[in-house]
């Protein structure tokens, strides 16, 4: 039997580990970690399986492959299916083999911690989750799917639940998803109730004869909201840079493969949805070039190894939004999966030196070129990669989207986008050069990694060098519509180079030649310096609009529910219970009080009857 009809299996194979971490192994290590990769091995061969299926079946995403039972019948009949196209093949691929190498990295780095078992079973959860959603045929599975992602992330997040900044930052997390989530909901039911169902195929023919654009655009812009969370876009962006509190292996699934990837993964799923709305794409490429030049501004001026990174998930994911809202459909996919080795691998590599020093602050590091060989050499790959210098992969991936841009008009939005080229390359430059060329700041012992650690840096740096020159073939094999190569523009390729190598030579000149002092031009430029730092004050921000605006209504409706409708039911109830206790005197169940009862009212009744007779004598 192929592979392709068995792809439900391959989220079966994570939960089954899960299951049995969580309830039969728990206690024994060693067996945990090999029932999750092994599980996590089955899928990746399973999805290696699958993606040879597509490719000899010549399966393309205007003819799927696709089957289904029913779920549930309810009062409306919904599906539980499996969705098969290269898209599918290649995010299933990308999950599997990334998630593996974090499992097997995993290994060395959580050794010693204590929740070992528990942090496998979550992580087979998590990759599991991952999973069903992206072989999901519709809609309500594909939020049942995204739900659980979204659990999964807030258990990892605040993995070590002792800390009250891995509580805060998980909360955080779950309560940001929750906004975009609920437009999620809100707008899959309103393209139901347009088109009385939420199959993607089905959707997909009847959504370009739709007339009520309107009310297709409110559902289109609600179902935005879910990637805007869940991919942290502005302005639901603020949970990210928290999220680093868990575990480093965990920030690398989240940012390469998982977690931040959904949401990407349901504009392309649905991208048939959000090209056939132009003010809706418009929308969605504004967003994305929004928070792809804001991340990279904040990502300028962090201290925090982590962080840097995830500011620089967050302008990246901009990127492929960005090019999703400008048509690029193609362009946005390959830089999801080009993005999913470099970045895996740049936060891998940051775990390495977190895990053998000790330390996050950049501007406590120095020197580590010396002493971590590896480490240092596949993080300076992965960085240049993401700065966009051929012939890495991130150069040819970003520079996709550029040319897409440029070529459907959108100048402000490409101009924006060479802007945040030139940043990425300068705050990792300044990276960099502090931690493997600059001066050690301290001194520390440096603890040699197991080989468990280094293997995957080493894989992952072969995929950030060579993965770009699949380009071409990427373009015949993921598109919407016709097939279709973006020729390179030779003027987009120069100024993005250009800008890029730019960015790497001022981060020389004052992070690695200190010819300019990076202190003296933070106290010159102070408050540019902060409001960076700082993150545009919006935590602060949605801070004070929660507790004085949102808690202040919630004040009113408590008191409201206490005073007002508690009260009418508290007196309604007292009078009633008032009128009870008076009747209650004659319902004594004595039979000498009834008789005395039934007496008196004979006397009052013949009275009554005699008043008339009395009168006329």
């Amino acid at each position: 039997m192929k592979f392709i009809y068995l792809a439900w299996l391959i989220p079966i194979f994570p939960v089954v580990g899960f299951l049995l971490i969580a309830f039969i192994t728990k206690g024994f290590k060693k067996i945990n970690s090999l029932i999750a990769m092994g599980g996590m091995a089955l899928s990746f061969i399973f999805s290696l399986g699958v993606f040879y299926d597509v490719i000899a079946s010549k399966v393309s995403i205007n003819e799927p492959i696709e089957y289904a039972v029913s779920w549930l019948s309810v009062p409306i009949k919904i599906e539980a299916g499996v969705l098969i196209d290269p898209l599918t093949s290649v995010m299933l691929l990308i999950v599997t083999f990334i998630g593996l190498l974090v499992e097997v990295y995993s290994l060395g780095y959580m050794a010693k911690d204590p929740g070992f078992s528990r942090f496998f079973a979550n992580l087979s959860l998590f990759t599991s989750s991952m999973l069903g959603l992206v072989i999901s045929n519709n809609y309500f599975q594909m939020f049942f799917f995204w739900e659980l992602v979204g659990l999964c992330s807030y258990l990892l997040i605040g993995f070590y639940y002792e800390k009250h900044s891995a509580v805060k930052a998980n909360k955080k997390a779950f309560i940001a998803n929750r906004v975009g989530d609920f437009g999620f909901l809100i707008g899959m039911l309103c393209l139901f109730v347009a088109f009385g169902t939420f199959n993607f195929r089905q959707l997909a023919v009847s959504i370009p004869t739709y007339q009520n654009t309107i009310f297709l655009t409110i559902a289109a812009l609600l179902i935005f909201a879910g990637p805007v969370a869940k991919s942290a876009q502005f302005p639901l962006h603020v949970w990210l840079p928290d999220a680093m509190e868990g575990p480093t292996p965990v920030s690398a699934l989240i940012h390469a493969a998982t977690m931040v990837a959904a949401g990407v993964y349901l504009l392309a799923r649905g991208y048939i949805l959000f090209s056939s709305l132009n003010q809706v794409s418009v929308v969605i490429a504004y967003i994305g070039g929004i928070t792809a030049f804001m991340a990279g501004t904040i990502a300028l001026v962090q201290r925090d190894l982590k962080r840097i990174l995830a500011f620089s998930t967050m302008s990246q994911l901009g990127y492929m939004v960005m090019a999703m809202g400008v048509g690029g459909f193609t362009a946005g996919v390959f830089h999801l999966t080009s993005h999913a080795f470099f970045k895996a691998l740049l936060f891998l590599g940051a775990g390495s030196i977190i895990h053998a020093i000790g330390v996050q602050d950049i501007f406590k590091m120095g020197g580590l070129f010396k002493r971590m060989k590896v480490t240092s050499i596949t993080f300076i790959i992965a960085s240049i990669s993401l700065a966009g210098v051929p012939p890495l992969s991130g150069f040819f991936s970003k520079d996709e989207i550029l040319a897409i841009t440029y070529e459907n008009g959108y100048k402000f939005l490409y101009y924006l986008g060479l802007i945040t080229a030139f940043l990425t390359a300068f705050y990792m430059a300044r990276l960099v050069f502090i931690v493997f060329f600059g001066k050690e700041k301290q001194k520390y012992s440096v603890h040699k990694n197991p080989w468990t650690m280094t293997l995957p840096l080493v894989i992952l740096s072969v995929f950030a060098v060579l993965y770009g020159f699949m380009n071409k073939v990427f373009a015949t094999f993921i598109y919407y519509g016709t097939s279709h190569t973006i020729e390179p523009n030779i003027i987009v390729m120069a100024e993005s180079v250009a800008v890029a190598l730019l960015g790497i030579f001022l981060g020389w000149l004052i992070y690695g030649k200190k010819v300019v002092s990076s202190e003296a031009l933070s106290v010159k430029f102070k408050f540019i310096y902060k409001l960076l730092f700082n993150q545009y004050y919006l935590n602060e921000i949605y801070s004070w609009v929660y507790n004085t605006i949102i808690l202040s209504i919630s004040r009113f409706f408590n008191w409201w529910d206490r005073n007002i409708v508690d009260g009418i039911f508290d007196k309604t109830t007292a009078s009633i219970k008032g009128m009870g206790s008076k009747l209650r005197i004659i319902q004594s169940g004595s039979l000498q009080s009834y008789a005395f009862i039934f007496f008196i009212a004979i006397t009052f009744i013949i009275l009554w009857l005699a008043v008339p007779i009395l009168g006329g004598m």
